[in-house]
């Protein structure tokens, strides 16, 4: 006789010829079978919580055994998380897959991948788990960015910012970070025709960001170039038709006319103009001298106008300024006195009156000179 002891966490498995014959349930167990070879125990703890066993598919058959089990079958398409005392301990994909239920607590969440994306309110420590890795990915989303998940090239999911966790399900599963921040499409030493044979360089900034990540992403093939080369377009049409002397004087209305352009063509691959901007407009270097001689003749006439106008103005002023003394003789006399005064400022001069009325006397000085 062979006595065989298992312990309060531990259960037996008897086989006999190989064959599994029952379970061996705690306790002190008389075996005489396994003293001529013919049976063969294997103890298992149930610390371990999950139950491995190549012949997991049979044992489970036994009713007893079963009772003692928790028994999870996913299929393809399902992935689960086996919690044990609140904490996560197993995360598996599809097959059978057997848990002790004694001695902790389990539950199980089962979840299908056609979902893409895992949500749950444990995330960070279900991502924190080794197990985890081996059936899903983590993607970390910027404030500033949106995320496009992919199968088999087909859009899924738009996503926004945060921390996400995507069902890989054998790396079919893609994904893409969109920024949305606004950007600057720079179109530098553009050299345009106007329309009076005139070739110049222009740069033409634009501010523009996406609004919509699924269009900028599969209507074109980079929305940064498609926005470069509307602007280019467009700007090429706006100045080629204007003369240079209309060009240099409505910047701002040729920046108008691009933004009004290329507005509603970005917008169909999801894209919104913030502003357009002329920076500079470069002359040939023999037409910038021509025009710096056209301004100077220009500006020399204004001035030349505004020393006649003054002149003009001056003339006048002393035109009515001698009809008014003709028309005043005392008022002449007073000018007479004022210019006198004037001379002789500064000068030790004394008027001497002599007796009479003084009033007179002065009266004398201010009255106008006789004829002849």
């Amino acid at each position: 006789m062979i006595r065989q002891h298992i312990k309060n966490h531990e259960v037996g498995l008897l086989f006999r010829r190989g064959d599994f014959h029952r379970v061996l349930a705690p306790g002190m167990h008389w075996l005489p079978g396994v003293a001529f070879g013919r049976d063969q125990v294997q103890v298992l703890s149930t610390l371990d919580t999950r139950f491995n066993h190549p012949l997991l598919d049979v044992l489970i058959q036994n009713p007893e055994l079963r009772e003692r089990l928790l028994v999870v079958d996913l299929a393809e398409d399902q992935r689960a998380l086996v919690w044990r005392e609140g904490r996560l301990f197993d995360v598996i994909g599809p097959g059978r897959h057997a848990y002790w239920q004694a001695p902790f607590s389990l539950r199980v969440e089962t979840f299908t991948v056609a979902d893409v994306e895992l949500r749950h309110p444990q995330l960070d420590a279900v991502l924190a788990t080794t197990q985890a890795r081996a059936h899903l990915a983590a993607v970390d989303v910027e404030q500033h960015e949106r995320l496009l998940v992919r199968r088999g090239g087909e859009v899924i999911a738009d996503v926004g910012p945060g921390r996400h966790a995507f069902w890989t399900r054998a790396n079919v599963i893609t994904w893409k970070a969109v920024d949305l921040r606004e950007q600057l499409a720079d179109a530098q030493g553009q050299e345009i025709m106007t329309a009076d044979k005139v070739t110049l360089r222009v740069n033409l900034v634009v501010a523009w960001r996406i609004v919509d990540a699924v269009a900028a992403t599969t209507v074109v093939d980079s929305a940064a170039g498609a926005v470069y080369r509307e602007a280019q377009l467009a700007l090429r049409v706006a100045v080629g038709t204007r003369d240079l002397e209309r060009l240099l004087a409505d910047k701002d209305l040729v920046a108008n006319e691009v933004r009004a352009a290329v507005t509603p063509r970005v917008l169909e691959f999801g894209v919104a103009v913030r502003s357009v901007g002329i920076k500079d407009i470069i002359l040939p270097g023999e037409m910038k001298t021509l025009l710096n001689q056209v301004i100077e003749a220009q500006k020399q006439a204004e001035a030349n106008l505004i020393r006649r106008r003054e002149e003009t103005a001056a003339a006048r002023s002393q035109a009515n300024t001698a009809r008014l003394l003709a028309e005043n003789p005392m008022l002449l006399r007073m000018k007479e006195l004022e210019a006198l005064q004037g001379i002789l400022a500064g000068a030790k001069t004394s008027f001497v009156f002599g007796g009479g009325d003084l009033a007179q006397q002065i009266k004398g000085l201010l009255a106008p000179p006789a004829d002849g």
